[in-house]
Protein backbone atom coordinates (compact mmCIF):
# COMPACT_ATOMS: atom_id res chain seq x y z
CA UNK A 1 0.00 0.00 0.00
CA UNK A 2 2.91 2.39 0.70
CA UNK A 3 4.14 2.00 -2.90
CA UNK A 4 0.67 2.77 -4.25
CA UNK A 5 0.43 5.85 -2.01
CA UNK A 6 3.83 7.10 -3.26
CA UNK A 7 2.86 6.47 -6.88
CA UNK A 8 -0.40 8.39 -6.39
CA UNK A 9 1.42 11.33 -4.80
CA UNK A 10 3.93 11.53 -7.69
CA UNK A 11 1.19 11.67 -10.31
CA UNK A 12 -0.70 14.84 -11.20
CA UNK A 13 -3.64 15.67 -13.43
CA UNK A 14 -2.97 18.00 -16.38
CA UNK A 15 -5.62 19.70 -18.48
CA UNK A 16 -4.63 21.20 -21.84
CA UNK A 17 -7.57 22.99 -23.49
CA UNK A 18 -5.62 23.57 -26.73
CA UNK A 19 -5.42 19.81 -27.28
CA UNK A 20 -9.13 19.04 -26.82
CA UNK A 21 -10.58 17.79 -30.12
CA UNK A 22 -14.14 17.35 -28.87
CA UNK A 23 -14.24 13.59 -29.41
CA UNK A 24 -16.22 13.00 -26.17
CA UNK A 25 -14.14 9.91 -25.33
CA UNK A 26 -13.56 11.27 -21.83
CA UNK A 27 -17.30 11.69 -21.23
CA UNK A 28 -18.02 8.14 -22.40
CA UNK A 29 -15.23 6.66 -20.27
CA UNK A 30 -16.38 8.63 -17.24
CA UNK A 31 -19.96 7.42 -17.68
CA UNK A 32 -18.70 3.83 -17.70
CA UNK A 33 -17.19 4.24 -14.23
CA UNK A 34 -19.16 2.13 -11.76
CA UNK A 35 -19.18 4.81 -9.06
CA UNK A 36 -20.90 7.41 -11.30
CA UNK A 37 -24.10 5.53 -11.99
CA UNK A 38 -23.58 5.85 -15.77
CA UNK A 39 -23.45 9.65 -15.53
CA UNK A 40 -20.44 11.51 -16.88
CA UNK A 41 -18.77 13.78 -14.36
CA UNK A 42 -16.68 15.45 -17.07
CA UNK A 43 -18.16 17.70 -19.76
CA UNK A 44 -17.19 18.94 -23.21
CA UNK A 45 -18.26 22.46 -24.19
CA UNK A 46 -18.00 24.35 -27.47
CA UNK A 47 -16.19 27.69 -27.22
CA UNK A 48 -18.40 29.39 -29.83
CA UNK A 49 -20.18 26.88 -32.03
CA UNK A 50 -21.09 29.49 -34.68
CA UNK A 51 -17.48 30.57 -35.13
CA UNK A 52 -15.28 27.56 -34.40
CA UNK A 53 -15.20 23.84 -33.72
CA UNK A 54 -12.89 24.47 -30.71
CA UNK A 55 -14.01 22.63 -27.62
CA UNK A 56 -13.00 22.71 -23.98
CA UNK A 57 -13.17 20.00 -21.39
CA UNK A 58 -14.50 20.71 -17.90
CA UNK A 59 -13.29 18.69 -14.92
CA UNK A 60 -13.24 19.43 -11.23
CA UNK A 61 -10.12 21.43 -10.40
CA UNK A 62 -9.98 20.00 -6.84
CA UNK A 63 -9.33 23.33 -5.12
CA UNK A 64 -6.93 23.48 -2.18
CA UNK A 65 -9.61 25.35 -0.23
CA UNK A 66 -12.81 24.07 -1.91
CA UNK A 67 -15.56 26.68 -1.81
CA UNK A 68 -18.12 23.97 -2.65
CA UNK A 69 -17.29 22.21 0.63
CA UNK A 70 -17.08 25.48 2.56
CA UNK A 71 -20.63 26.53 1.63
CA UNK A 72 -22.22 23.11 2.17
CA UNK A 73 -24.55 23.45 5.20
CA UNK A 74 -24.76 19.66 5.59
CA UNK A 75 -20.99 18.95 5.47
CA UNK A 76 -21.72 16.55 2.61
CA UNK A 77 -18.66 17.53 0.55
CA UNK A 78 -15.22 16.65 1.85
CA UNK A 79 -11.63 16.96 0.68
CA UNK A 80 -9.51 13.93 1.58
CA UNK A 81 -5.86 13.62 2.57
CA UNK A 82 -4.87 13.24 -1.12
CA UNK A 83 -6.45 16.60 -2.04
CA UNK A 84 -9.42 15.05 -3.81
CA UNK A 85 -12.72 16.90 -3.36
CA UNK A 86 -15.42 14.24 -3.46
CA UNK A 87 -19.02 14.33 -4.71
CA UNK A 88 -21.61 14.94 -2.04
CA UNK A 89 -22.20 12.16 0.47
CA UNK A 90 -25.59 10.68 -0.44
CA UNK A 91 -26.59 10.33 3.21
CA UNK A 92 -25.90 14.02 3.94
CA UNK A 93 -26.60 16.05 0.75
CA UNK A 94 -29.81 18.08 1.02
CA UNK A 95 -29.77 19.28 -2.60
CA UNK A 96 -29.55 22.99 -1.70
CA UNK A 97 -27.23 23.69 -4.70
CA UNK A 98 -24.99 26.07 -2.74
CA UNK A 99 -22.01 24.19 -4.20
CA UNK A 100 -23.34 24.55 -7.74
CA UNK A 101 -23.77 28.31 -7.33
CA UNK A 102 -20.46 28.96 -5.57
CA UNK A 103 -17.91 27.01 -7.63
CA UNK A 104 -15.79 29.50 -9.60
CA UNK A 105 -15.20 26.83 -12.27
CA UNK A 106 -18.89 25.85 -12.64
CA UNK A 107 -18.21 22.18 -11.98
CA UNK A 108 -20.70 20.72 -9.45
CA UNK A 109 -24.04 19.73 -10.95
CA UNK A 110 -27.31 18.27 -9.80
CA UNK A 111 -28.04 16.13 -12.88
CA UNK A 112 -31.15 14.43 -11.52
CA UNK A 113 -33.60 17.03 -10.20
CA UNK A 114 -35.61 14.27 -8.50
CA UNK A 115 -32.64 12.96 -6.51
CA UNK A 116 -31.26 16.45 -5.69
CA UNK A 117 -27.75 15.13 -5.19
CA UNK A 118 -24.62 17.04 -6.18
CA UNK A 119 -22.25 15.07 -8.38
CA UNK A 120 -18.87 15.99 -9.83
CA UNK A 121 -15.54 14.55 -10.87
CA UNK A 122 -13.69 12.84 -8.02
CA UNK A 123 -10.63 12.12 -10.19
CA UNK A 124 -11.67 8.45 -10.35
CA UNK A 125 -10.67 8.01 -6.74
CA UNK A 126 -11.49 4.32 -6.90
CA UNK A 127 -8.75 4.02 -9.56
CA UNK A 128 -6.20 6.68 -8.59
CA UNK A 129 -6.11 5.56 -4.96
CA UNK A 130 -4.72 2.20 -6.13
CA UNK A 131 -2.24 3.67 -8.61
CA UNK A 132 -4.34 3.64 -11.79
CA UNK A 133 -5.00 6.61 -14.06
CA UNK A 134 -8.41 8.32 -14.15
CA UNK A 135 -10.64 6.85 -16.87
CA UNK A 136 -10.71 10.07 -18.91
CA UNK A 137 -6.91 10.31 -19.05
CA UNK A 138 -6.62 6.70 -20.25
CA UNK A 139 -8.79 7.30 -23.33
CA UNK A 140 -7.95 10.88 -24.37
CA UNK A 141 -6.38 10.52 -27.85
CA UNK A 142 -4.97 14.06 -28.03
CA UNK A 143 -3.41 14.34 -24.58
CA UNK A 144 -5.80 17.08 -23.47
CA UNK A 145 -6.22 15.07 -20.26
CA UNK A 146 -3.03 13.63 -18.82
CA UNK A 147 -2.25 11.92 -15.52
CA UNK A 148 1.52 11.74 -15.16
CA UNK A 149 4.46 13.12 -13.21
CA UNK A 150 5.31 16.80 -13.56
CA UNK A 151 8.75 15.84 -14.86
CA UNK A 152 7.35 13.67 -17.69
CA UNK A 153 4.89 16.35 -18.74
CA UNK A 154 7.65 19.00 -18.75
CA UNK A 155 9.71 16.80 -21.09
CA UNK A 156 6.79 16.14 -23.42
CA UNK A 157 5.55 19.76 -23.47
CA UNK A 158 8.55 22.08 -23.15
CA UNK A 159 6.59 25.08 -24.46
CA UNK A 160 3.87 24.84 -21.82
CA UNK A 161 3.66 25.72 -18.14
CA UNK A 162 1.27 24.04 -15.66
CA UNK A 163 -0.84 26.60 -13.77
CA UNK A 164 -2.55 25.97 -10.43
CA UNK A 165 -3.28 29.56 -9.41
CA UNK A 166 -6.41 31.37 -10.61
CA UNK A 167 -7.50 34.89 -9.69
CA UNK A 168 -11.22 35.70 -9.75
CA UNK A 169 -11.43 39.43 -9.01
CA UNK A 170 -9.78 39.63 -5.59
CA UNK A 171 -10.21 35.92 -4.81
CA UNK A 172 -7.18 33.65 -5.34
CA UNK A 173 -7.94 29.98 -5.93
CA UNK A 174 -5.23 27.31 -6.00
CA UNK A 175 -5.96 23.83 -7.30
CA UNK A 176 -4.67 20.28 -7.43
CA UNK A 177 -5.33 20.05 -11.20
CA UNK A 178 -2.82 21.73 -13.53
CA UNK A 179 -4.07 23.82 -16.46
CA UNK A 180 -1.48 23.91 -19.25
CA UNK A 181 -0.70 27.41 -20.52
CA UNK A 182 2.00 28.99 -22.73
CA UNK A 183 5.52 28.83 -21.25
CA UNK A 184 6.19 31.55 -18.67
CA UNK A 185 2.60 31.86 -17.41
CA UNK A 186 2.25 32.07 -13.64
CA UNK A 187 -1.43 32.54 -13.00
CA UNK A 188 -4.74 33.09 -14.72
CA UNK A 189 -6.85 36.17 -14.01
CA UNK A 190 -10.58 35.89 -14.57
CA UNK A 191 -12.70 39.01 -14.19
Amino acid sequence: MADQFKKFNDMEFFLDMQRCIGCHSCEMACAECETNGETSMIHIHYVDRRETVQTTVQVCMHCDDPICANVCPADAIVKDEFGIVHSADVSKCIGCANCVLSCPFGVPQIPDQNALLMMKCNMCYDRTSVGLKPMCATVCPSGALTFDTKENVAKKRPNSTPIKKFIFGEEVVTTKVNLMMPKGSEEIKVF
